[in-house]
């Protein structure tokens, strides 16, 4: 780890183990700030700290702390006051009761710092505190004095280094009366099926992944404006439309990911349903018109009619049945393959018909 300047001094209390440490932050802001001016002729704006009874302008040495009480009274307080307070914590990192990780509620969480042994005796304690806490996979809950208040800490091991979370209170905690919805809601099995699949669509991510966009787009904004170029500018994203049907707006989700992600969404069952109603109205009007059929009929009949004529009794009567049979088989069967049926008929039974004659 580079080196970092601590930001508190003291020690680890671990019963009647006392382990000199330094306090770290351990993490850092990449936020950008800006300065505040004048836009008429870009003049910087700055705060100056004023004395309200001699009106003049003040150094930071000059500077203190008061409590301001209920009538308005200022009550000096020092950092003598504070540093000679009877608590154990001022300078220690008590160490109060030892927990499962899952006991603490993240909305507790608060800043957090690294732990550095401090000094070469005190790698041998603070090396036991940390092999302990991994084999018994548990947090150490604690209680520090830090900017002149105390607080609640959990202690927890982060590679080889032992970090310490700033806790909030439990009575810091608002109680979420009032913020979920008031309206009884029903939620389907269907519509957690899709919620799950869309769930397991996006499926995980690397956290070291992630990265701050809206702060890359500052950046280079500003590396523009301040090279006399203009800024590249990106069109605004199309408002959401109001979501007026859950399951669709599960179905299209699942989908979208799946096609972002280079894999084939299956076909909706809905979809499916609406192109077999779709097809059903354009097969009947081939069944309904019946003047083609018709007239193929009667053509087919007098052709039948005149050959048994110029045929023999026997072949007449053989053509007689096969009429019959022609028709049962027409009435069994669809229109379409019926009329299929009846042009092939005649030409399969016009050979015997020549051969008895």
């Amino acid at each position: 780890m580079r080196q970092v300047r601590s930001i508190w001094n003291g020690a680890i209390s671990f019963g009647l183990v006392s382990i000199p440490i330094k306090l770290v932050n351990a993490t850092e802001s990449h936020s950008i700030s800006f300065r505040q001016i004048h836009t008429e002729d870009g003049g910087r704006i700055r705060y100056r700290k004023v004395c309200e009874l001699e009106d003049r302008e003040v150094t930071q040495a000059e500077i203190g702390k008061a409590y301001e009480d209920a009538d308005g009274t200022m009550i000096p307080i020092t950092d003598e006051d504070l540093a000679q307070l009877p608590i154990p914590t001022a300078k220690t990192i008590e160490i109060v009761a030892f927990v499962p990780a899952d006991r603490i509620d993240p909305l507790q969480m608060d800043a957090a710092y690294y732990l550095s042994a401090n000094g070469v005796p005190a790698a041998k304690p603070y090396t036991l505190l940390r092999e302990a806490l991994k084999r018994s996979q548990k947090v150490a809950i604690a209680k520090y004095a830090l900017r002149g208040r105390e607080r609640l800490g959990m202690l927890r091991v982060v590679d080889d280094v032992i970090a310490m979370h700033g806790l909030l209170w439990p009575d810091e905690i608002r109680v979420p009366e009032g913020v979920a919805a008031d309206t009884n809601v029903t939620v389907r099995d269907k519509e957690l099926d899709l919620a799950d699949a869309l769930m397991d669509t996006l499926g995980e991510v690397d956290l070291a992944d992630l990265h701050d966009d809206y702060r890359e787009a500052v950046e280079e904004m500003i590396t523009a404006k301040a090279s006399g170029e203009q800024p590249a500018t990106t069109p605004s994203p199309a408002p959401g439309a109001k979501v007026l049907d859950l399951m669709a707006a599960l179905e299209k989700s699942v989908r979208e990911a799946k096609e972002s992600r280079g894999e084939q969404p299956e076909p909706k069952e809905t979809e499916t349903k609406a192109e077999v109603r779709r097809i059903s109205p354009r097969a009947t009007p081939k069944q309904t018109p019946g003047k083609k059929s018709t007239s193929t009929a009667t053509k087919k009949t007098t052709t039948k009619k005149s050959q048994s004529q110029s045929q023999s009794p026997t072949s007449a009567k053989k053509s007689t049945r096969t009429t019959k049979k022609t028709t049962a088989t027409k009435t069994a069967a669809t229109k379409t393959t019926a009329t299929a049926t009846a042009k092939k008929t005649p030409a399969k039974k016009a050979t015997p018909r020549k051969r008895t004659a």
